[in-house]
């Protein structure tokens, strides 16, 4: 729900330049606070399917 509303938004505010300077300024702002996160050691976002998964058995059956 919270990317479909970041999508509204920004389809909104994409109508006007005014509203693309304050769309390039949110992402320029997000951009610092994420690589500042990375350099913390907190790692911000993860990637979409990054999570840790078991591996399969050598049979390559699944249980």
């Amino acid at each position: 729900m919270r990317k479909f509303f970041k999508v509204v938004v920004a389809r909104w505010l994409a109508r006007t330049p005014l509203g693309l300077a304050v769309l390039g300024v949110g992402w320029l702002l997000g951009r610092r606070k994420q690589r500042a996160q990375v350099e913390q050691g907190r790692g911000g976002r993860r990637a979409y399917g990054s999570q840790k998964t078991r591996p399969l058995p050598r049979s390559g059956r699944r249980r």
